[in-house]
């Protein structure tokens, strides 16, 4: 049997902070990229960029080989795909559904095996490298489902991310994610607790951001968070809340399994300290501002937060 043909018509689900870059990227690439967005006026970038218009999801599936969501959260994800005109209903047997988003390992698995019934395979394809990442095209994209359906489905792929590995069966994906959800809430953690020592014990924070990130301290999060901070840059990258959805995906998924996650249960009820505080919106850079009341410090400057871009 000859090898399935290339995609070259996708249909985009999802035009948030993420989504929206990844989008633009695969227009720039010469795709032709079909949009849905639920809150209509996002879509009109992409259509300035040559993309066009749909007017549900299952119009944006009726003619793609690839249909990509990358929404908020497991129902939102269930609603786009397998809901009233969701993608189920306008996908061929033969389409590729590429779920971008963070979601459940166990929903992914239950889409996926729905999808298949139809004749439709399923990648869940979560990514990390937040919106510096999303623009740039340089995304990290960690890959659950078939094998020869990621190799078929790659050059998409490709025009969004730089590193993209194939983890496993379906549902890998986004296990690997919540590892990476982990980590990445465990050094953000470790930044606003530096830069909070650093501050209180009046060392300048500049300088030593220059030194530490230049060594063994050293992290994504210091690389480009750190300098959002003392910038009194609070605008999203990543909100607060879709930080705090995936910090409870992995603590679900952990207690299922009897595993202990200390620094990850304290790094979730910090975050909700933020959003107590009405930061749910900001980006993940503002746990440090727990610290600062923890520890009553002053870390960035005392001027009002700038105003958040909602994506």
């Amino acid at each position: 049997m000859a090898p399935a043909a290339q995609p070259d018509r996708i249909g985009f689900i999802g035009l948030g902070i993420m989504g929206r870059s990844m989008a633009l990227n695969l227009v720039r690439r010469g795709f032709d990229v079909t949009v849905w967005n639920r809150t209509s006026s996002r879509m009109q970038p992409l259509l300035d960029a040559g993309a066009r218009g749909a007017g549900s999801p299952k119009d944006a599936a009726k003619e793609a080989d690839v249909v990509i969501t990358i929404v908020t959260d497991s129902p939102d994800v269930e609603q786009v795909i397998l809901g009233p005109d969701g993608v189920i209903e306008g996908a061929r047997p033969g389409t590729v559904v590429i779920d971008m988003s963070t979601i459940s390992p166990a929903v992914t698995r239950r889409l996926a095996e729905t999808l298949a019934a139809r004749g439709i395979d399923m990648l869940d394809a979560p990514v990390t490298g937040g919106d510096v990442g999303a623009r740039e095209g340089t995304l990290s994209i960690m890959v659950g489902g078939k094998a020869e359906v990621l190799e078929r489905c790659r050059p998409v792929l490709e025009a969004m991310g730089r590193n993209i590995v194939h983890v496993g069966d379906h549902g890998m994906g986004q296990l690997c994610k919540l590892c990476n959800q982990i980590i990445v809430g465990l050094n953000l953690l470790a930044m606003s607790e530096g830069l909070a020592f650093a501050a209180k014990a009046g060392v300048d924070l500049e300088k030593m951001l220059a030194v530490v990130r230049a060594g063994a301290g050293g992290s994504w999060a210091l690389d480009n968070l750190a300098p959002r901070v003392l910038r009194g840059d609070y605008r999203p990258g990543f909100m607060v809340r879709l930080q705090q959805k995936d910090l409870r995906l992995a603590l679900d998924a952990a207690g299922r399994m009897h595993l202990p996650l200390p620094g990850t249960s304290l790094v979730h009820q910090l975050l909700a300290s933020v959003e107590a505080y009405g930061g749910a919106d900001d980006g993940t850079q503002a746990l440090v501002r727990v610290l600062e009341r923890l520890g009553n410090v002053r870390i960035g400057p005392a001027a009002d937060t700038a105003a958040s871009d909602q994506g």
